[in-house]
């Protein structure tokens, strides 16, 4: 009787776990201005945000959480990210303690900076990088 009881458990376990991966039980909305790349591009601060030409060519681009994103529009409101810029790895939790971006004579300069958590001051990883035309970034 109890082998029965844990081969009956085993397989509910096993039943339960074959839909995990269906497109029913997906994180993502399917409305995609709900995505949250489009929620943080519409609620993103000026001061954070590029949209011009750069480099002759009309760029996007976003400073999210630390990380420098380039924005491409999608039909139906959606938006695509492709990252560009970050800090370099830390092993241990931090946190976006520094960013800004500057937009000066055709170039754009980003100052991103994650602290450790429970650590003092800035940063763990930060860094400042420079570009002309948004897709070549050289770190100064």
């Amino acid at each position: 009787m109890l082998r029965t009881l844990y081969a009956l458990s085993a397989f509910t376990a096993l039943a339960s776990l074959s839909g995990c991966d269906l497109g029913i039980f997906s994180s993502e909305p399917s409305d995609p201005l709900l995505s949250k790349e489009a929620i943080a591009t519409r609620e993103a601060p000026q001061e954070l945000v590029f949209q011009g030409v750069l480099g002759g060519e009309p760029t996007f681009l976003l400073v999210h959480d630390c990380e420098v994103f380039r924005v491409e529009r999608k039909e139906g409101g959606g938006v695509q990210w492709t990252s560009l810029v970050k800090p370099d790895f830390y092993p241990l939790w931090t946190s976006c303690m520094r960013q800004w971006m500057k937009v000066e004579n055709g170039t754009i300069t980003v100052e991103l900076g994650r602290q450790a958590f429970s650590a003092g001051g800035c940063c763990a990883t930060h860094g400042k990088w420079r570009t002309v035309d948004g897709r070549n970034w050289k770190k100064l």
